[in-house]
């Protein structure tokens, strides 16, 4: 049964990733892109200044710092995808994958920019002084799409529980197996661990949840990246030939072959959006809650977060991979996703790689889980009121323990597809509020030079 719906869900992720959606996320972001001047460029000075708190006002409306914004936005997008998702979009897509990812990150930037701009602009406040937002609020209030807002949170409350969920409790266990093989018969003690630690954190909500991840994120990414330039500077001369391959893979057809170009776009552009998540509207519900009274300021943080995830983490673990020549033929049979990282560590670091990977999933994996905590419950918000959120904090936390156990492929396929019904609708508001995010961007650059 789980193998005909492993089946089953991989054919309709291949439909939903065809070319018209890789056309629709790379397109629009290129759009953006050019309609915004190169914020990516323009903006990137300013953006670090904005996050270093340069600009913060205490007094202004929002519930969390710039910084917590982006650390909440980040936990979300820096995890399994850094690790699993780059190490399954070389294994199914080839070390080309990588430059498909890139591109996806640079255009990303644009997209990110615009959406969470436009999210603070339309967000909403409650009584309590809680902020709800997100493109469900841009589609509602900006468009008046009622629809289209419903059907994206909608689609976003379905996915917390693949990519949000079930995909990190499942790639926390695949990593710790490799590590720890015997560990395999204690899935679901795994599981009820870390549903439990979930549990204590997302029913704080936002603020809670800001706290955590402004302190986790800062460490787990210097454990990891540590471990990943260790590597890197141990093999520094073979840099350069990985940064070759990756190249010659993704845009050489007569040395990858038409087809694997194909794969290569496809796992690339999946992967970049799986990790980097620009385009699917679920950043834009985090940084909502930035403290500040300029759209465009945190329009410009939250642009730092595919920079952060794909360009700087993800091409580590990339380069790791290609470096130890752990793809191709030399991967070794059923190793993919974050086993496949484990092990390109381990050839590079021994014993102690498979351990950094190990333990650092369990971190990024963690911190993603009660991220995207929160953009589910403002879903539910949306969808059926206040009464709604503890109900489904308590669902998203039992389904930890479900994740556990599903295989690898079927969770992956079903994040893969949640991920595109959410893009879709978002997408659609961004392409026609586009003249808008310029204007507010126009607007504040003209009083706040970069």
């Amino acid at each position: 049964m789980l193998a005909r719906l492993t089946e089953w869900t991989g054919t309709v992720s291949g439909y939903a990733w065809g070319i018209p959606s890789i056309v629709l996320l790379v397109g629009t972001g290129l759009y953006l892109t050019i309609r915004l001047r190169f914020i990516q460029i323009r903006g990137f000075k300013h953006s670090w200044q904005v996050i270093r708190g340069k600009y913060d006002k205490p007094v202004d409306p929002g519930e969390v710092t710039h910084f917590q914004a982006l650390s909440t936005a980040l936990s979300a997008t820096v995890g399994t995808g850094n690790i699993a998702g780059v190490a399954t979009a070389i294994a199914f897509g080839g070390p080309g994958a990588v430059f498909w990812m890139w591109i996806t990150a640079l255009v990303g930037m644009a997209t990110k920019f615009a959406s969470c701009s436009l999210a603070l602009k339309f967000r909403r406040f409650h009584p309590d002084g809680s902020v709800s937002g997100g493109p469900m609020y841009t589609l509602l209030y900006g468009l008046n799409f009622k629809t289209l807002a419903v059907l994206f949170a909608a689609f976003t409350l379905i996915a917390s529980f693949g990519i949000g969920n079930m995909v990190q409790a499942n790639s926390v266990v695949d990593g710790l197996a490799y590590v720890f093989p015997g560990i395999i018969d204690y899935r679901l003690g795994i599981g009820v661990i870390i549903a439990i630690l979930v549990g204590l954190v997302i029913i704080g909500g936002i603020k809670r949840i800001a706290r955590v991840t402004s302190r986790i994120v800062p460490f787990m990414a210097v454990f990891y990246c540590g471990a990943a330039l260790l590597v890197l500077f141990l093999n520094l001369d073979k840099i350069p030939g990985a940064f070759a391959t990756i190249f010659n893979l993704a845009l050489n057809p007569w040395a990858a072959g038409g087809g694997a170009i194909g794969a290569a776009i496809q796992y690339g552009v999946a992967r970049g959006v799986f990790s980097n998540e620009a385009g699917l509207g679920s950043a834009p519900m985090a940084h909502a809650a930035a403290r500040t009274s300029e759209p465009a300021r945190e329009g410009l943080v939250a642009m730092m977060g595919p920079f952060i995830d794909t360009i700087v983490i993800c091409t580590m673990t990339a380069l790791v991979i290609v470096i130890m020549g752990a793809w191709g033929d030399a991967r070794p049979d059923g190793l993919e996703g974050a086993a496949l990282s484990a092990y390109a560590f381990e050839q590079g670091l021994g014993t102690i790689g498979s351990w950094v990977v190990g333990i650092g999933l369990v971190f990024f994996a963690y911190s993603t889980m009660i991220a995207w905590s929160y953009y589910g419950d403002r879903s539910a918000e949306f969808l059926f009121g206040e009464r709604a959120v503890m109900p489904y904090r308590i669902v998203f936390t039992v389904l930890v323990v479900v994740g556990a156990y599903v295989p690898l492929q079927l969770v992956w396929n079903f994040a893969d597809i949640a991920n595109i019904l959410m893009a879709a609708p978002n997408l659609i508001s961004l392409i026609l509020l586009a003249g808008l995010a310029k204007k507010v961007s126009d607007d504040y650059f003209s009083r706040m030079p970069g």
